[in-house]
């Protein structure tokens, strides 16, 4: 999926002697689990970056509410001319294209010789479909499970923009073909239908032998709570844990990041 450049501004150039500094920005919560997981994820990402040849990158978290720093914060300690900003989101929605672009456009007002490049939210991206197996493959006593008689519950927070949710719909219909699930059916946990419980229980009267529900969030909370306890109450088999810190999460961030350098330094207006 392209960038839509009419939606975007140049802020200045990039110019760079190490790698830029990568503030990785996510919804927040007042769950301290939340955080905690965002923790290890960017941890992660600074381990996978010194393989991939991003010695000593600098990668920081910052969170639109809830914990600190927030995302003023974080550029504020930036010691340098330069930064790129990255939402930590799985669908490009109200907060990657309005939140955060808003908080930049203050930041560049506050530090004008800041440079700031800004990225693309974490999906769709075909790795996030791998991060995806590796959680279902966890839950315990589906080892033997046949695709072909299991029905999948995709399982996302929701949005009210049509265009995110149609992401998530979307990736359901490549898992399924990719994969050979009886069914991929997407739901959502707000602003959407079906509710994952209910599409649990959709899926229970197509005859489906096997209902699993995979998590398509981030970081645990309540929503990830919702779903894990509406869903089990329906009939599901299993509910995968949150995506969290996959090793294909932190190399999509590392491949956004990469990415939007090559862009040469691009912000989004909002």
């Amino acid at each position: 999926m392209g960038r839509d450049r009419e939606d975007r501004v140049r802020y200045s150039p990039l110019t760079r002697s190490g790698p830029a500094p990568l503030i990785a920005v996510a919804h927040g919560s007042s769950d301290p689990r939340a955080a905690a997981t965002v923790g290890t994820l960017v941890e992660l990402v600074r381990q996978r970056g010194d393989r991939a040849g991003l010695d000593g990158l600098d990668v920081r978290a910052a969170y639109l509410g809830h914990a600190a720093p927030s995302v003023p914060q974080a550029l504020a300690a930036v010691d340098g001319d330069e930064a790129v900003v990255l939402p930590l989101l799985l669908t490009a929605a109200y907060h990657s294209k309005a939140d955060i672009p808003g908080v930049l456009r203050e930041a560049h007002t506050t530090r004008p010789r800041l440079a700031i490049s800004y990225g693309r939210p974490l999906g769709p991206h075909s790795l996030l479909l791998r991060a995806l197996d590796r959680r279902l493959a966890e839950i315990g006593g589906t080892g033997e499970i046949d695709p072909g008689r299991t029905a999948v519950v995709l399982a996302a927070a929701g949005s009210s923009d049509p265009a995110a949710n149609t992401v998530i719909t979307d990736l359901a219909a490549s898992w399924q073909a990719r994969r050979g699930w009886r069914s991929v059916r997407p739901a959502y946990a707000s602003a959407a239908t079906p509710t994952p419980a209910d599409a649990v229980m959709a899926a229970r009267r197509s005859g489906a032998r096997h209902v699993l529900v995979a998590t398509y969030l981030l970081s645990p909370g309540v929503f990830a709570d919702q779903i894990r306890r509406d869903c089990l109450a329906a009939g599901a088999d299993g509910v995968s844990a949150v995506l969290g810190a996959a090793p294909e999460i932190a190399d999509v961030v590392l491949g956004r990041y990469t990415e939007t350098l090559a862009d040469g330094g691009i912000a989004a207006a909002g």
